[in-house]
């Protein structure tokens, strides 16, 4: 199954959730927030969030400075 994950081509296995996901990329625990197809989703839903060929994914990081 072909996902874009910020505007890049990533291949999962069908059936992926965000959380697997976010596992697989080696996403930190905290400072992460993610959208699926424009829609920002809780990370208390990514475990649930089960991911579809052709969905489009924008992870966003938090940055420290000024």
């Amino acid at each position: 199954m072909t996902i874009l994950v910020n505007n890049k081509e990533t291949e999962l296995v069908q059936g992926n959730t965000i959380a697997n996901l976010a596992s697989q990329l080696g996403l930190p625990e905290k400072g992460v927030a993610i959208a699926l197809n424009n829609r920002m989703i809780p990370r208390a839903q990514w475990a649930e969030q089960t991911l579809q060929t052709n969905d489009s994914l924008v992870i966003i990081k938090a940055a420290c400075g000024g």
